[in-house]
């Protein structure tokens, strides 16, 4: 069983989902079903992925009760500005094949366009009227999530974001934790496999790298999003919640970190 976080709206959030990019529609009409009998209860994809009709497609083939998934979704900047995202949200449930989304995001805050916050104002609208049942941000900085904070009436639930071991973000997360917000990574193992102290780890508690690296997430109160088409490797990713990291482990692990070396959301976008 895959423990929740709750989220500040009143929800909760699996703190471990399927990542879906860049997998095609096909190949994720396969991984879906794939990954919901191993225990999947939570899906990851966005617009930009050019995935989600394979999403609803696997979601239909897995037998499983919508009722019982965590289907999130982004926007990206062709939907920013001018209640786009109302036309934008529109076609991902039409091609998820759902009436609504549990978790809907900004994809890239695009801070040059000055949309963000209008935006925003959209999904709050979207919120309200049922398409979304929490709405959150993607690769969002702190001076960002001011804009929001400030101006809008709703906080952002998630913001998911470039991070992993070796890019812990500690100064974002205190942000998040500040404001109700939950951290959500996803590139939980990034630039982690070949990572002797994770080696070392891993042996000690025979598990590989990649299960220390997403047992760190859950233990530090993160949501991560693995991404594989691998059988073995999506069992393996969910393989985590029956062991403990112990505070020798920690304090290694928090070693890695080399902070700045994630994604600039302000010069990269998509």
């Amino acid at each position: 069983m895959i423990p929740s976080l709750a989220l500040n709206d009143g929800h909760s959030i699996p703190q471990l989902g399927l990542g879906t990019w860049p997998l095609s529609d096909a190949e994720v009409a396969v991984v879906v079903p794939t990954a919901i009998e191993l225990g999947y209860r939570h899906i990851d994809t966005a617009a930009k992925y050019g995935n989600e009709a394979g999403v609803g497609e696997g979601i239909r083939r897995s037998g499983i009760d919508r009722n019982d998934l965590f289907i999130t979704t982004k926007l990206d900047g062709a939907f920013q500005g001018g209640d786009r995202a109302i036309e934008g949200l529109r076609g991902c449930l039409e091609r998820l094949d759902v009436e609504f989304v549990d978790l809907l995001l900004i994809h890239w805050p695009l801070p040059k366009r000055g949309e963000f916050l209008s935006t925003w104002r959209t999904f709050e609208k979207l919120q309200a009227e049922g398409f979304a049942r929490s709405i959150g941000v993607s690769n969002f900085k702190p001076a960002h999530l001011d804009v929001l904070v400030d101006a809008a009436a709703t906080v952002p639930a998630v913001n998911q974001v470039d991070l992993s071991p070796t890019n812990a973000r500690l100064a974002d997360r205190a942000y998040h934790d500040s404001r109700g917000i939950v951290t959500e990574a996803w590139s939980p193992i990034k630039d982690v496999l070949d990572q002797p102290v994770l080696n070392e780890i891993a042996a000690k508690h025979e598990r590989s790298a990649a299960q220390i690296a997403l047992r760190w997430h859950v233990q530090n109160g993160l949501v991560a999003i693995p991404k594989s088409a691998n059988p073995e490797r999506l069992a393996e990713n969910i393989a985590i919640f029956d062991f403990e990291l112990d505070s020798r482990d920690l304090e290694a692990i928090a070693a890695l970190d080399v902070p700045g070396s994630g994604v600039d959301s302000d010069v990269i976008g998509h």
